[in-house]
């Protein structure tokens, strides 16, 4: 991997959350909503550390930190700060995966499939709702068990 690819990746997954989450806290700030929720998508890589993948893992990694320590600064203004960490979901990112990976992968899996973009969309809906008030600082796994 070469360096500019692994800065790449970083200043996507990280330095790119990082300047999202703090344009969406500042201005929730400076219009005095309160009760706002920021979602950072994360991955389950952050965790399972797949080879050859040393700049996403990181960077995914760095986004559960980020999100912690942002949900702590942006508590006491009424903002949640959550991630999620998606597993393998059937999106066109998985779909460039050797169909035998995708095998292997669902056999790892307790629910044995992957999961569905609209599983994802559910956690991320109710991260968003006010049915999650006294969620903050997250990290929540969405693998159907995958570990």
């Amino acid at each position: 991997m070469t360096e500019d690819d692994y800065d790449d990746v970083y200043k996507v997954n990280l330095k790119g959350t990082f300047l999202v989450t703090q344009q969406f806290a500042k201005a929730m700030i400076n219009n005095g909503i309160t009760g706002g929720s920021i979602i950072n998508i994360s991955s389950i890589v952050a965790k399972l550390n797949n080879i050859g993948q040393s700049n996403y893992a990181a960077s995914k990694a760095g986004v559960i930190s980020l999100t912690e320590v942002a949900s702590k600064e942006f508590g006491k203004f009424g903002i949640r700060v959550n991630s999620i960490l998606p597993g393998y979901i059937n999106t066109p990112m998985v779909a460039v995966v050797p169909q035998h990976i995708k095998d292997e992968v669902a056999k790892r899996c307790p629910l044995g499939r992957m999961g569905e973009p609209r599983e994802v969309a559910e956690v991320i809906a109710f991260l968003a709702s006010d049915r999650s008030s006294y969620v903050n600082g997250a990290a929540i796994e969405i693998t159907g068990g995958l570990k």
